[in-house]
């Protein structure tokens, strides 16, 4: 198997996309009234509520590995960090531009790294940072698409744009 690993240039420019992507995905979220917003649907985590809380259990877990953190506070995957869409939207903001000071700060050697830690559930394990990372922005990837496929489902007729090419389009405007 043949894998071309991120540079730094590239894990910058993902995590300003994280941002961007994160924001427009809240913003349409925001929008729905509250019962909806928490209503229960049929999805892996059971509403967009507690989808949008995996994504930052998911960064929060990373990112505290990444740090050094020692004790995210996190217990479980499916965890509900905050009970309300403004108070996770506040700390998702928050977590974001973490994201973004620890990709500006990184540096090659740290990239070139093995990361030592240990799973929710105990387990040691060693990972290639560069591989670390780029499981970070696949994760939050992949749990906003079934975000947007909920907000379809909340009734959203136009659910925002999240791909990665429309944040290149908008990030070469003059």
């Amino acid at each position: 198997m043949s894998f071309v690993p991120p540079d730094l240039a590239q894990i910058r420019t993902m995590a300003r996309y994280n941002q961007w992507a994160n924001r427009r995905l809240y913003a349409a979220a925001a929008a729905l009234h509250e019962a909806d917003y928490l209503r229960a649907v049929p999805s892996y985590f059971g509403s967009l509520h507690a989808t949008l809380n995996h994504i930052l259990v998911g960064d929060r877990n990373w990112m505290g590995r990444l740090t050094g953190k020692l004790d995210t506070g996190i217990r479980s995957l499916d965890q509900i960090l905050y009970a309300d869409l403004v108070g996770l939207r506040v700390a998702r903001e928050a977590e974001d531009a973490l994201i973004i000071n620890y990709a500006d700060e990184l540096d090659e050697p740290t990239l070139n790294s093995t990361l030592r830690y240990k799973t929710i559930k105990g387990d040691a394990q060693a990972t290639p940072t560069r591989l670390v990372i780029s499981h970070l922005f696949n994760h939050q990837a992949h749990h906003r698409g079934q975000c947007h496929g909920l907000l379809s489902a909340l009734g959203v007729k136009e659910p925002p744009e999240l791909d990665l090419i429309y944040f290149v389009r908008e990030a070469q405007q003059p």
